[in-house]
């Protein structure tokens, strides 16, 4: 089921997320089902929307939904960064559908997570994939892109060809 979109300025966005139990798995499964929804809706809406967090649509849990080719599930998620490469991007997010922020990303990260089946899973992501994961991990602990932005004129209105 689509849930609503928590937006920039909810204090809910702002709250650290707590781990997920094994013993939550089943109650997981239907949130993932809600994330799926939410992003899909969001994609249609705005031809845009690569994966999203669970802090965003207001379960402030430690869970990522990703659907590139396929879904990806990311459970008490870990990120570590094998080097100090950056890259500088603009960012965007769902709760804030028409700003661009730039950010600096590290350029390479791997992640460490349970996934559905409650097994330890490892992914090495470089580029925009590192840069997609940093950002959705930042949800997890509360941390917007705006707060990340690198100086005060690291904004960017986007102009939105969105289907009503």
């Amino acid at each position: 089921m689509k849930k609503e979109i928590l937006l920039l300025g909810n204090p809910e966005l702002y709250k650290v997320s707590k781990n997920v139990k094994k013993d939550e798995l089943t109650n997981i499964k239907d949130i993932v089902n809600n994330l799926h929804d939410t992003l899909i809706d969001f994609r249609n809406k705005y031809g845009a929307g690569r994966a999203i967090a669970a802090p965003q649509i207001g379960v402030k849990k430690r869970l990522i939904y990703m659907f590139i080719d396929e879904p990806t599930v990311f459970i008490n998620p870990k990120l570590n960064f094998p080097d100090e490469e950056v890259m500088e991007v603009m960012d965007d997010c769902m709760s804030f559908p028409n700003l661009f922020v730039k950010v600096r990303r590290y350029q390479r990260a791997i992640i460490k997570y349970k996934d559905l089946n409650w097994m330890d899973q490892e992914m090495k992501l470089e580029g925009d994939l590192s840069e997609l994961l940093q950002h959705e991990y930042d949800h997890l602990d509360g941390i917007l892109a705006t707060m990340r932005a690198i100086d005060n004129k690291s904004f960017f209105i986007k102009t939105l060809d969105y289907k009503s």
